[in-house]
């Protein structure tokens, strides 16, 4: 019980975390599309001012990109809500106590009629 309330604790102050933090998370996600956008486009410029001006679109969307660390919390704490929703769903250990010798017959008589 004081496992689940500590998980509960946990992913609610994940949530807030990561929702405070959607602006600079959207932000860095965009920033990196152009970055990427740019890269792409110019490697394959044939000319050199198109390749100073991806160069250049690429180099603002790098700084954008760079300014927007808040968006590593955000990361972190989407991580930490993922690892939460692991934890509560995992299964419970169940302790089966077993006195019957023969539980275990069946497997041990095979694998000896495999060895003869």
């Amino acid at each position: 019980m004081l496992k689940k309330i500590g998980l509960l604790l946990a992913g609610g102050l994940s949530v807030l975390v990561l929702m405070f933090h959607l602006g600079p998370l959207v932000g860095l996600a965009i920033s990196l599309a152009i970055l990427y956008y740019a890269v792409k486009k110019f490697f394959k410029a044939d000319s050199t001012f198109g390749k100073i001006v991806w160069a250049l679109i690429g180099l603002a969307a790098l700084m954008v990109s760079v300014s927007n660390v808040p968006a590593l919390i955000a990361i972190v704490a989407a991580y930490v809500l993922y690892v939460v929703y692991k934890k509560w769903n995992e299964p419970k250990e169940v302790v089966q106590v077993v006195d019957d010798p023969f539980v275990h017959f069946e497997k041990q008589w095979a694998e000896l009629q495999k060895h003869y």
